[in-house]
C-alpha cells in the first residue's frame, strides 16, 4: 500500500503529468493520431507556463498557509514539542556523512529555538525513510544537526520508523504517551499543518501547531508570478500535493475532517 500510494503520489503532480502529456503528444506525431498529438504537445507547453510562470502555485498555497494562525505563546508554556521530518535529504546526508537541509530547514531551527525557550519541554523528532528510490533515515541527520546546534545529549527522542504523515502521528503519540492536560506543539511547515492536524486528531494525539517555513508573504502574492519556470513548478507541485493529500487522508478516514482549521 505504501508504495502504490508513492507511485499514485507521482502523477498526482502537475509538472509530472504534464511532461507525461507532452511525452504522449510527440510520440503520436509519427502515427495516424499526428493531429491529435500536436493537441497534446500544445496544451502541455500552455500547461506548463501556466503552471510555472503564473501566479497559479501561490494561490492555491495561500488558503493551507493562512488556515492555521502562528501560535500564541501567551498561553504558557508547553509540555513537549513534535517537529515532523522532511527538512532533511536524508540521502544527500548519508551520502555524505553530514547534514543536508532543504528549504523546509525551519522545521529544525525552530525547534532548537523553542527547546532553549522552553527548557523543561520534552522534544520529539518524527521523521524515517519515506522514499522507495534512495534509502536514508532523516533522523540520523536530525541528531546530528541538533547536537551542533547545543541541544543535549538525551534532550531529543526520535521516532525513525515512519514513512508519512499518518505515521509520525501513531507512533509519536506511543513515544510521547500524552497526559490529560498537557500541551504538545507540532512544528511543521504552514501548508502542511492543516493535514497534520487532521490527522494527528484522528489519531487521538491532540497537539496546537506551530506553523513555520511559509512560502508566501500573505494575500498579496496571490498575483504574484514567478521569476522562473522552476520556482512556479515546484510552488505548484508542492500546493497540489498537499491539497491532493487532504483528499485522499479524510477519504481514507485517517483524518477528522476535509479541510482541518484551528
Amino acid at each position: 500500500m505504501f508504495v502504490v500510494s508513492k507511485v499514485a503520489g507521482f502523477f498526482a503532480i502537475p509538472s509530472n503529468l504534464i511532461i507525461v502529456m507532452g511525452i504522449l503528444g510527440a510520440l503520436l506525431l509519427r502515427t495516424s493520431f499526428a493531429r491529435a498529438g500536436w493537441r497534446l504537445v500544445i496544451a502541455s507547453l500552455v500547461l506548463l507556463a501556466i503552471a510555472g510562470l503564473s501566479p497559479i502555485g501561490n494561490i492555491l498555497i495561500l488558503p493551507l498557509e493562512q488556515r492555521f494562525p502562528a501560535w500564541d505563546a501567551s498561553h504558557g508554556a508547553p509540555d513537549g514539542i513534535v517537529v515532523l521530518g522532511g527538512a532533511v535529504s536524508a540521502d544527500v546526508a548519508a551520502a555524505r556523512n553530514d547534514v543536508a537541509l532543504n528549504e523546509a530547514a525551519e522545521r529544525m531551527t525552530a525547534t532548537v529555538e523553542l527547546a532553549r525557550r522552553y527548557p523543561n519541554a520534552r522534544i520529539i523528532f518524527s521523521g524515517g525513510d519515506g522514499s522507495i528510490a534512495y534509502s536514508g533515515n532523516e533522523s540520523e541527520a536530525a541528531l546530528r544537526l541538533f547536537d551542533r546546534l547545543g541541544l543535549a545529549t538525551g534532550r531529543v527522542a526520535v521516532e525513525d520508523q515512519s514513512r508519512n504523515t499518518f505515521e509520525n502521528a501513531v507512533f509519536s503519540k506511543q513515544i510521547a504517551a500524552p497526559k490529560p492536560g498537557e500541551r504538545w506543539l507540532l512544528v511543521t511547515s504552514a501548508y502542511h499543518v492543516p493535514r497534520s492536524m487532521g490527522i494527528f486528531r484522528m489519531a487521538g494525539f491532540p497537539v496546537e501547531a506551530y506553523p513555520v517555513d511559509w512560502r508566501t508573504r500573505g494575500a498579496e502574492d496571490a498575483l504574484r508570478p514567478f521569476p522562473t519556470l522552476a520556482e512556479g513548478l515546484r510552488r505548484t507541485d508542492t500546493a497540489v500535493r498537499e491539497w491532493a493529500g487532504l483528499v485522499v487522508y479524510w477519504l481514507s478516514g485517517r483524518s477528522s475532517e476535509l479541510f482541518p482549521g484551528p
